[in-house]
């Protein structure tokens, strides 16, 4: 399957015949609210006219759920799987149309085709946050969403995990760059690719202490 970065912690997962987006991030709401993290990349044109079978949202922050760039593919005529936890779900579903509106709360288990989705808990300041298990071409992706380490999620996370994606940044109930190798480890799994940095910061993502690790570069594509 062909995974791109798209900043901060968007993912485009192409796989078995769907384009699945996940926490797309294009504009800079949140630097319009603080200066001291507008966005160091700017949106590659590209990005908009991504066509999704699957949009993902993994809780109702607004570099996650972005109130400008939501609403662009939820106009598209679709029809559009949205997978979202409550929070999101009831704010995604006014923009109406074609789409189906999927409440995608923790433990909730959905499947497109020849991707299976899993939702899976994230401990975050938005307490419906979730993270998603990705399965599809006999591999496990594991994208955490935003969340603190914590030892329940471990206990709810299968024990093969192909690779993971998971925050380094350490602020906003974020895991740091220690607790994100750690749970990279408990987590068993194969590779660990980095996101959440580089946007709002000047963190350096080879500093993250596990191996095999994959430094992604945005808007750049790479296999798993």
């Amino acid at each position: 399957m062909k995974i791109t970065w798209l900043g901060q912690a968007g993912l485009l997962v192409e796989a078995a015949g769907k384009t699945i987006l996940i926490d797309p991030y294009f504009s800079d709401c949140v630097g319009k609210i603080d200066p001291s993290k507008t966005r160091k990349m700017p949106a590659a044109d590209w990005l908009w006219d991504i066509h999704a079978d699957v949009l993902l949202f993994t809780h109702d922050h607004i570099d996650h759920y972005d109130p400008e760039t939501a609403p662009h593919f939820l106009k598209q005529a679709g029809p559009i799987t949205v997978l979202a936890p409550e929070n999101c779900w009831n704010k995604a579903r006014q923009h109406g149309g074609a789409h189906n509106y999927v409440l995608f709360d923790a433990f909730t288990e959905w499947t497109e085709g020849a991707v299976r989705f899993e939702a899976v808990p994230a401990v975050h300041s938005d307490p419906k946050a979730i993270g998603v298990l990705v399965h599809c071409e006999g591999k496990c992706l594991y994208i955490t969403g935003d969340t603190l380490y914590s030892r329940k999620i471990i206990e709810a996370i299968p024990e093969t995990v192909h690779a993971v994606f998971l925050p380094i940044n350490g602020v906003g109930n974020n895991m740091n760059m220690l607790d994100a190798a750690r749970f990279a480890r408990d987590t068993h799994a194969e590779l660990a690719v980095p996101i959440h940095w580089g946007m709002m910061d000047t963190l350096n993502p080879t500093d993250f202490p596990f191996e095999p690790k994959y430094i992604p570069e945005i808007y750049q594509s790479f296999e798993i």
